[in-house]
């Protein structure tokens, strides 16, 4: 069932909707403003959306799917962003990626039990000259080869 969001957060989206009018048509604006509360968008937030906009929870639920960036689930301390992009690929980003599910033990899409890391892909970070390129968290990595990972997580330790 729906995770039980604490009141200050239920008080904050209601704000986030009022702020916006409660116009179904800022709902993009809205979710990532609800997101950044949290770093993520619980099934419980996306109701409360979803009754202050007066619109069906399915119509919130579908662009929350719908758009990579925003998340149902929650991110690691540290979110792993390893770059998919044609130069990235290119020069090795899948083994960086196989790399990275190795040590930590998690495959794309998930968080570490410590809640400490988790794992994604992105098509491209715009950084193509320092291929391949992982982002954790703001801090970009370039020219990346497998040996370096073990290394840039322990920096997190």
């Amino acid at each position: 069932m729906a995770d039980n969001l604490p009141c200050n957060i239920i008080e904050q989206v209601q704000t986030i909707c009022d702020k916006h009018g409660n116009n179904p048509g800022e709902l993009i604006n809205i979710l990532h403003e609800a997101q950044h509360l949290m770093g993520y968008l619980p099934e419980e937030m996306q109701r409360v959306i979803a009754r202050k906009l007066n619109i069906p929870v399915s119509k919130v639920y579908g662009v929350v799917t719908f758009y990579t960036f925003f998340t149902m689930t929650p991110k690691g301390k540290y979110p792993i962003s390893v770059c998919m992009g044609t130069a990235c690929y290119v020069r090795g980003s899948e083994k960086l990626l196989e790399e990275f599910k190795r040590l930590l033990g998690i495959e794309v899409g998930e968080t570490t039990p410590d809640g400490k890391f988790s794992l994604d892909c992105l098509r491209c970070v715009g950084a193509c000259g320092l291929a391949p390129v992982v982002m954790i968290g703001e801090k970009v990595y370039g020219r990346l080869q497998p040996i370096d990972v073990k290394k840039i997580l322990d920096e997190f330790e």
